[in-house]
């Protein structure tokens, strides 16, 4: 109803406060993506609204599916070059959506070594509860995956920028075998965005994102995406994800669609830092090895060149000589940069990998990753770049 709608005119206080007017707007239109954080819509008949059950394009109850929270996934669908999109209310939300949405007793992923812990912990339980079959490969060699491949073989899972040891993933080559047998793939994009590379271009089924890091940017907003090459495999998960229920709060979409305006900005600046860090941090005392897809020395700059001609990303991982002990030093020394867990911020982060994140992961399991006691992971900002390495020159000063 309108302000001016006479119908309630009639109704008491208590009624009208109940029934707050609508505005129609008109000769205009919001210049932003509105907020509609109300749950539930109502109809006109009793068979419009028995049809919403079985339908995708109207909007009945905020489970199945909100305005705000899809204008969230068309854009990015329409970035990461995908058919459609699910928005989750974290990334892992989103990984265990397509997981357990396509994944059942008896399969098997062929999923790369090196993997967020998050992901390698899901994977592990699948395993142990549920009897998923895992093998990990090195991701990076094609003839790893055509090897593990079986007729029971039902994902293969792949990081564009692993966490957080920044290989590269030779996607077009991995993907290809994976296709060739008729097996869909997935490739965690978080670390790339889809400013620096689009999976689905070079033949990956579903792309995921923790949307909480680079899409929304600024440490506000837990979230996270999937995005599907067609409309089949959409259809499929999304059955799941409306009953397992773990959707995006429309506020929380709202705050990604406005940090997504920001992030062809952010990403520049964040590559552009990260590289020069990473430069210096190879010709530091303190620091065993440098770990950027920017550098020469990187074991996928080549593939990384191909796949990320706009820059490596905005996270640096290093060694330090000294161990899990420098490692506390330094990002407990770091005055400018915040000790935390997340990244994709506006602000550089730093943290310790295998205590945290990946502490999911033994001791066998960290080597094979590539990760050591002495790694430090350094999510960079878009802050001065001199700044920023004032800051990490005085806390390595106390690792040394």
């Amino acid at each position: 109803m309108s302000a001016a709608d006479s119908s309630f005119d009639s109704h008491r206080p208590e009624t009208l406060a109940v029934h707050s007017p609508q505005p129609e707007i008109r000769g205009s239109r919001p210049l932003g993506v509105p907020l509609h954080q109300g749950h539930v819509f109502a109809f006109e008949t009793a068979d419009a609204m028995a049809e919403a059950f079985h339908s995708t394009d109207t909007f009945l109850y905020s489970r199945m599916g909100n305005p705000t929270v899809r204008a969230l996934e068309t854009a990015v669908a329409r970035l990461e070059g995908g058919a459609a999109a699910l928005s989750y209310a974290s990334g892992m939300g989103a990984i265990n959506g397509v997981l357990l949405a396509l994944l059942s007793t008896g399969g098997h992923v062929i999923a790369q070594r090196c993997l967020y812990g998050g992901t390698y912990a899901l994977l592990t339980d699948l395993a142990a509860r549920w009897g998923v079959d895992v093998t990990f490969v090195s991701g990076t060699d094609p003839d790893e995956v055509r090897a593990a491949l079986r007729p029971e073989t039902r994902l293969l899972y792949l990081e564009t920028i692993a966490n957080p040891t920044t290989r590269v993933s030779d996607l077009p080559a991995l993907i290809a075998v994976a296709r060739e047998a008729g097996v869909p793939s997935a490739v965690d994009n978080t670390f790339a965005s889809p400013l620096l590379c689009r999976p689905i271009e070079y033949g990956a089924d579903i792309v995921v994102h923790s949307a909480t890091k680079y899409l929304a940017g600024h440490a506000d907003v837990l979230g996270g995406i999937a995005v599907f090459k067609d409309e089949e495999l959409y259809g499929r998960v999304r059955h799941y994800a409306v009953e397992q229920g773990a959707i995006t709060d429309p506020f929380a979409a709202w705050l990604t669609l406005r940090g997504l305006q920001t992030l062809p900005l952010r990403i520049e600046r964040q590559c552009a830092n990260a590289a020069g860090l990473a430069a210096r941090l190879a010709g530091h005392p303190a620091v065993a090895a440098v770990r950027h897809p920017a550098l020469a020395g990187h074991p996928d700059h080549e593939v990384a060149a191909r796949l990320l001609p706009k820059g490596g990303g905005g996270v640096v991982s290093f060694d330090l000589a000294g161990g899990r002990e420098a490692g506390r030093a330094v990002v407990e020394g770091v005055r400018l940069a915040s000790l935390s867990a997340s990244l994709g911020d506006v602000k550089t982060l730093v943290m310790h990998p295998a205590s945290t994140s990946h502490r999911q992961l033994d001791a066998a399991a960290l080597e094979a990753a590539g990760i050591g006691p002495g790694t430090v992971r350094l999510s960079v900002g878009i802050e001065h770049v001199e700044d920023l390495w004032a800051d990490l020159e005085q806390a390595l000063e106390k690792a040394i």
